[in-house]
């Protein structure tokens, strides 16, 4: 058994990996994608969004990068993306800042609290940045990412690659571009819309 613990914000241009990780796009839009193996192929909105969970226990677990495109390929984002066969969140909290007209920025906030609040099944986050205290087991970092077998997803061949039986991080907080799942659930949900800025962290 391997186990790593790493705690602080990471970059996949700057360490190529980015840890663990689960949410939801803006206005909970749920995109199955087959089995859960191929990457999400679709314009992202150009706005990222936020999320957090006081624990997040991911069950078949792969990693590697890729880009977030734009509608019309206007702008690119570098992604790591994290594709988990079963994904547990509690206290789930995800919140996205829309400018409007007239009215100035808008906050979409969903919470599902509790134990399990959130749970997804061959769900791939494409995350910028990650913050929280990760634990892997049974990892195999540096492989090469076409030949994950473990988690929901893989990648390109050469490409950098990581994966572990199971994969934890508390305290987590992240943002993503996009995210798909072929089940996504959420117990005692709850949306709001406020005025200005109020996002999960």
């Amino acid at each position: 058994m391997v186990t790593e613990t790493k705690t602080g914000r990471t970059r996949w241009l700057r360490f190529g990996a980015v840890f663990g990780g689960t949410l939801v796009a803006a206005g909970v839009l749920l995109t199955g994608i087959a089995e859960g193996t191929l990457n999400a192929s679709f314009a992202v909105s150009g706005t990222s969004f936020k999320a957090s969970a006081n624990e997040m226990r991911g069950y078949g677990y792969a990693q590697y990068g890729d880009i977030d495109k734009e509608l019309g390929d206007k702008k690119a984002h570098p992604v790591a993306v994290n594709a988990i066969k079963r994904a547990e969140l509690d206290n789930f909290c995800q919140s996205v800042v829309v400018p409007a007209p007239v009215i100035g920025d808008v906050t979409m906030r969903i919470e599902a609290p509790g134990t399990k609040g959130m749970k997804a099944e061959n769900l791939l986050l494409n995350a910028e940045s990650i913050k929280g205290n990760l634990s892997l087991k049974n990892a195999e970092i540096g492989r090469d990412a076409s030949t994950l077998n473990k988690g929901a997803g893989k990648g390109q061949p050469g490409s950098f690659g990581l994966q572990a039986d199971e994969v934890t991080v508390t305290s987590l907080r992240q943002t993503a571009w996009s995210t798909t799942a072929s089940t996504l659930s959420f117990d005692g949900m709850s949306l709001g819309l406020t005025m200005g800025k109020n996002e999960c962290f």
